[in-house]
């Protein structure tokens, strides 16, 4: 094992043990053996005492930690603390005036049990979060739909105002012939992205359609296997949330034909399928919101070069900073 030295120690733990032992095993006096290492009387000393009594092992520095804390939190305090932290996910400010102490002493115990952050802990539910990954790619996949309002001819109210978003999408509605609210007012329509995630890899596939019917959720689960197959990776699992498609007899049939297990999220628990949420954030972002576009045709042109450049190019933070592109291996045979 491994024991860092003191920024400041005089000898290192090698020179320790040299000192040491020609006090101990060679019998060289004290103050000789000080003068030769050119520290004081008092240190040469320690160390061939500390030596005569725990043998080399005693030459590496100890923690400067008490070993009897009296002013330390008690524990029934501490526990109130991390209630209050994990059920109601309150500040330290919060937390000490409810419990009629100092914020800094409840920032410490907080830091202390690992929940001074709260992406520490689930924000819905207020328990740990319970991070996982799959083994190897394929092992698992995300399936899901991200809706998006689809953009007006000359631009939405995102980048125009609301004023001349909404008489750009009179004037779409009116050449297209689209849909009317029961108010009168033109509906654009919503665009359907089926998202696919690989849970260990993070590489993405999407298909943009006018719908999530169970249909085209199907189509797109070949056509994503598939990818992936070229790709040098099996899929072997699929997890989806409880929307109908996912639960209809066609998808059923369709993962029992392609060889792959379906799994479904817990009811109301979007965080069970995370990874692909936190990829629909990162797809708004990153594309569908990130500049003007003038229409709809011209957003979904430029879909494809931004899931290339966050596949192949992009540094994804969960899996050390790497382009998602680089953990499908499987072709050089990693993971067969």
């Amino acid at each position: 094992m491994a024991h860092a030295t003191h920024a400041n120690a005089a000898l290192t733990p090698r020179a320790r043990l040299k000192l040491a032992r020609l006090i101990v095993d060679q019998g060289w006096g004290i103050p000789r053996a000080a003068e030769r290492f050119d520290v004081s009387w008092k240190t040469a000393k320690k160390w061939a005492d500390r030596y005569e009594a725990e043998g080399p092992a005693g030459m590496f520095d100890r923690s400067s930690r008490p070993h009897h804390l009296p002013n330390r939190t008690p524990a029934p305090v501490v526990r109130k603390i991390v209630h209050l932290r994990w059920k109601q996910r309150l500040g330290p400010v919060e937390i000490a005036d409810r419990l009629g102490m100092q914020s800094s002493t409840v920032y410490a115990v907080l830091r202390r049990c690992r929940l001074n952050r709260l992406t520490h802990i689930d924000r819905a539910t207020g328990e740990p979060i319970r991070r996982y990954e799959h083994e190897r790619p394929g092992d698992l996949i995300h399936v899901d739909v991200k809706k998006l309002g689809r953009v007006p001819d000359g631009g939405g109210w995102r980048y125009l105002g609301r004023q001349q978003g909404k008489r750009n999408r009179h004037v779409t509605a009116a050449k297209t012939g689209g849909p009317r609210s029961k108010w009168g007012q033109p509906l654009m329509g919503t665009c359907y992205l089926h998202t696919v995630i690989d849970d260990h890899s993070r590489v993405a596939y999407v298909e943009a359609h006018d719908d999530e019917t169970k249909e085209t959720a199907a189509a797109v689960l070949r056509n994503a296997v598939a990818w992936f197959a070229e790709r040098g990776v099996t899929v072997q699992r699929v997890l989806s949330d409880n929307g109908g498609a996912y639960r209809s007899y066609l998808w059923r049939d369709t993962c029992a034909e392609l060889g792959i297990t379906p799994k479904r999220t817990r009811p109301y628990r979007p965080q069970t399928n995370g990874k692909i949420e936190r990829f629909h954030r990162t797809l708004v972002e990153g594309w569908a919101f990130k500049k003007f576009y003038n229409s709809e045709s011209a957003r979904l042109a430029a879909l494809r070069g931004w899931v290339h450049e966050y596949n192949h190019h992009r540094p994804h933070s969960a899996i050390g900073k790497q382009a998602p592109i680089t953990r499908l291996d499987n072709l050089l045979g990693h993971h067969s």
